[in-house]
């Protein structure tokens, strides 16, 4: 039995028994005898219950915003702005564009040797995949993959977190009020130590995950000694760029709701900051009465900036991280106030100046309200720091100047790149998310979405059936061979007299095997 506590007031949420294995592969077997009946409906009839599940969201957004608050610690207006709100953006936009990802593609020929056959492809859905979802974004994160998935035709095992299992429920109840058959999505309230074993044994034909690149890494080998594919989407060390003629105060505004909104517990959250020496003063007094005026507490009113972490282990590693950067030279130059109980998983914000790159908390991912800041002297600098990182999830270039900011994004070694402005992306489901590095394999979003949650099948049609043989089919002779150089000449030799003879070759040839000889 999982029992799910409040992380703000240590209160009782809710109560789920877990699932087994046995459980699951029970669940795999309903899913794909229900899967091809899913299939072989139109993309139209699956967008029905897409659109349905939209108006579902936007009737339920305070039902859902309040228990994404109780499972999580964020405050409610995090919890509408960054789930509920992009849920329903994303709903309607899959629904609206599924027939244009979906659809046959017509290939064209590579060259006229090829010009009798018609290539077109086609997206298949993989038939039963297998989602493991965080507890940081419990309804935004697995809503994409979810709706992408059933959109292709598959059939869906979702995995959420523990701490978010009743955010997981409503997800299925609302896929079945709007429609949905049975069995083809089934929640499962798996232990996280089973859950990967679970979903693979029960013969999921791709897993996606969110989460630690450890445990990312470990999936991917037990998917890959099977040879099923994986999708993975995991963690980050985003930095941020200040250039000397950034808007300062909007620089400053965007890192404490990038970096702090949900106490810092974003995979593409700011967590490494590096400003120009010539706006660096601006910028830290501009972060200053942000930070000291941040509201931490638990959300009774909708006047909280910012809540708690929302696991124990989150609060020792940030614990861990500021107490290993302050002994190594780093200086605490803001923090906000907090409750006074020291025994919650309440944290302040608390940004840190560093000299070097050294640090734990410029290395590690963070997952919790803390901002290390660096002083750099240029562009080039700023940039081979952000790119010194085992990471490349997201980053962010700011700069007035839309040169400088499109040569820093092409040279920034990241998923996604914003300029004047950071993490917001995650929310707009036409833009493929998915970082570099060990932050991930695969993409989610949009037409990388489709593409993930399909497998491509191509047919090549013969259009002249007629023709009796292909020009380099059996029995092979010298003709079959000048034939065939030819086309090569034709196609790519050097010279109209040396293309013509080749073209006349390869015709007799053509003519000859045509006619069966």
């Amino acid at each position: 039995m999982a029992h799910i506590l409040n992380p703000a007031t240590g209160a009782p949420v809710a109560e789920r028994t877990e699932h087994s294995a046995d459980d699951a592969s029970r669940a795999a077997d309903l899913a794909r005898r229900a899967q091809p009946e899913w299939a072989a409906r139109t993309v139209r009839e699956r967008a029905k219950v897409v659109r349905q599940a939209q108006r579902w969201i936007v009737e339920h957004a305070d039902e859902l915003s309040r228990l994404i608050c109780d499972c999580t610690g964020k405050p409610r207006v995090d919890a509408l702005s960054t789930e509920v709100l992009p849920g329903a953006i994303m709903c309607s936009y899959y629904a609206r564009t599924a027939r244009r990802f979906t659809r046959p593609q017509r290939i064209s020929p590579s060259t006229i040797l090829f010009a009798n056959k018609r290539s077109t492809l086609h997206h298949e859905p993989h038939g039963l995949v297998g989602i493991i979802s965080p507890w940081n974004y419990p309804l935004g994160i697995p809503l994409h993959e979810v709706i992408t998935g059933l959109l292709c035709g598959n059939a869906v095992l979702l995995k959420v977190a523990t701490q978010a299992q009743p955010v997981g429920d409503v997800i299925g109840a609302m896929m079945r009020d709007s429609g949905l058959p049975d069995d083809l999505l089934a929640v499962l309230h798996l232990p996280g130590r089973i859950a990967g074993d679970a979903l693979l044994d029960a013969g999921v034909a791709k897993l996606f995950f969110t989460g630690s690149t450890e445990v990312g890494r470990e999936l991917a080998q037990k998917a890959g000694s099977r040879l099923v594919p994986v999708s993975l989407e995991l963690g980050g060390k985003d930095p941020m760029i200040v250039l000397e003629d950034a808007n300062v105060d909007r620089a400053a505004a965007c890192a404490v709701w990038a970096g702090l909104s949900n106490a810092g517990q974003s995979c593409g959250a700011v967590e490494r900051i590096y400003v120009h020496e010539r706006v660096y003063d601006r910028f830290i007094a501009a972060l200053r009465p942000l930070v000291a005026n941040l509201r931490v507490g638990y959300d009774h009113d909708f006047n909280v900036d910012m809540g708690p972490l929302t696991t124990s282990g989150q609060r020792e590693t940030v614990e861990s991280q500021l107490d290993e950067s302050l002994a190594g030279g780093g200086r605490e130059m803001l923090r906000s106030k907090h409750p006074d109980a020291d025994q919650s998983l309440f944290h302040p914000a608390v940004v840190v100046e560093v000299d070097d790159d050294r640090a734990e908390i410029m290395r590690s991912e963070t997952f919790g309200p803390l901002l290390a800041v660096r002083r750099v002297s240029s562009a080039d600098e700023a940039l081979g720091l952000a790119n010194d990182s085992s990471y490349g999830l997201t980053a962010s270039v700011w700069t007035r100047r839309p040169a400088t900011a499109a040569a820093m994004s092409r040279r920034l070694e990241a998923g996604v790149v914003t300029v004047n402005d950071h993490l917001l992306s995650h929310g707009m489901p036409e833009t493929p998310w998915g970082g570099v590095k060990e932050s991930g394999i695969g993409r989610a979003h949009g037409r990388f979405g489709f593409d993930e949650m399909t497998r491509p099948k191509v047919v090549v049609e013969e259009r002249f059936a007629w023709i009796r043989r292909n020009m380099w089919w059996q029995p092979y002779s010298r003709e079959v061979y000048d034939g065939l150089v030819g086309a090569l000449r034709m196609g790519y030799g050097v010279g109209i007299r040396r293309r013509l003879t080749g073209s006349m070759r390869l015709l007799r040839l053509f003519v000859r095997r045509a006619r069966g000889r």
